[in-house]
């Protein structure tokens, strides 16, 4: 944002801004000098609160002589914190052995904790399904002539289809296509051409052919299945809601049904080197207008599986919201490489 201020005037915009993000209240000058220790006069002081309104990043209630950020005045504040070197994240530990859990675990604790820490609605995309693996196959006759195929992956994912066949199929049939598939399988990312190449496999017989050619969709299925979206800490987000935000926050929780819509929103240049920042009208989702997102991307290397993120009113911790998805990007980063670690 190319506004020009001076040191000054960034030192009062980001006092104003944190003084009213802790206490709600319009920030005027006598409390700007007392609590700020600014060295200046509070006729400076007033000055310069009277020129950051002047020029769009205040704006003050008609009932106070204090002063509250606008939109625009949130972006630049945000926008200075960004441009801050990033100390190195800690204090973010999910607990979970890598060894043992799914990524759908990891993922939900994830927002559990980002919601607890801030008090905000914490939103975290789960990787793409193409980049899960299968790590079992289990293929069950149910009846004589309906076969069950459940396929569990590395995210934690589960599709199970059953599948009608004209006449009864043989058991033996059903126990080799188990042992076929986890044998060539498993590891192998969902619709990768190992997938493809194991279900066209020459050797194999007619029959055996057949089969696998009925069945081979519930690795379709999985692959086209959309990315989730995990969601916590809605419920203490209206908790901490104030009057003048419930309409804000009614069209939160109107969004929060259309998840697609969010996942667009979080999908949207991303950039896996720093953390992002989308304020008010930047959001662009109807109902989201009046509200900010900060998040930072996880993932392995330079490839980018999701977004860790908190979703809440303009008057947030953005310091501490900022602080807390870094950290917990880059522990969740940590935690796919090592769940990742063998199927690449």
């Amino acid at each position: 944002m190319s506004i020009l201020l001076s040191e000054r005037q960034r030192d009062i915009l980001r006092l104003v801004v944190e003084e009213y993000v802790a206490t709600g209240q319009p920030v005027g000058s006598k409390t700007l000098v007392e609590r700020a220790g600014l060295g200046v006069s509070p006729s400076t002081v007033r000055y310069e609160l009277a020129e950051l309104e002047r020029i769009g990043l205040l704006t003050h209630p008609h009932t106070s002589a204090g002063r509250v950020p606008t939109e625009t005045g949130y972006r630049l504040y945000v926008d200075e914190l960004l441009a801050r070197p990033e100390v190195r994240s800690t204090g973010f530990e999910l607990g979970i052995p890598a060894a043992r859990a799914e990524v759908e675990e990891a993922l939900q604790t994830t927002t559990e904790m980002l919601s607890q820490v801030t008090r905000l609605l914490a939103l975290v995309s789960a990787p793409p399904v193409q980049t899960a693996t299968v790590r079992h196959v289990e293929v069950l006759l149910l009846q004589p002539e309906v076969v069950m195929v459940v396929l569990i992956t590395s995210t934690g994912g589960v599709t199970d289809l059953r599948f009608a066949f004209p006449e009864p199929v043989d058991q033996g049939l059903v126990m080799w296509a188990a042992d076929y598939l986890n044998e060539r399988l498993a590891g192998a990312h969902i619709g990768s051409r190992a997938v493809k190449v194991a279900f066209d496999e020459p050797s194999l017989s007619s029959r055996e052919r057949t089969f696998l050619l009925v069945i081979r969709s519930a690795f379709e299925h999985a692959a086209d299945e959309d990315r989730r979206l995990f969601v916590g800490g809605a419920a203490a987000l209206l908790d901490e809601m104030r009057s003048e935000e419930i309409g804000a926050y009614r069209s939160l929780m109107e969004a929060l049904e259309k998840r697609a819509a969010l996942l667009d929103m979080l999908a949207q240049r991303l950039d896996p080197r720093r953390p992002f920042a989308r304020v008010g009208e930047e959001l662009e989702q109807p109902g989201l207008r009046d509200l900010a997102l900060v998040g930072a991307t996880y993932g392995m290397g330079h490839r980018t599986l999701g977004a860790v993120s908190l979703l809440g009113p303009l008057r947030m911790d953005y310091e501490k919201a900022l602080r807390t998805v870094r950290s917990a990007a880059t522990e969740l980063s940590r935690f796919v490489e090592e769940v990742y670690a063998d199927d690449r």
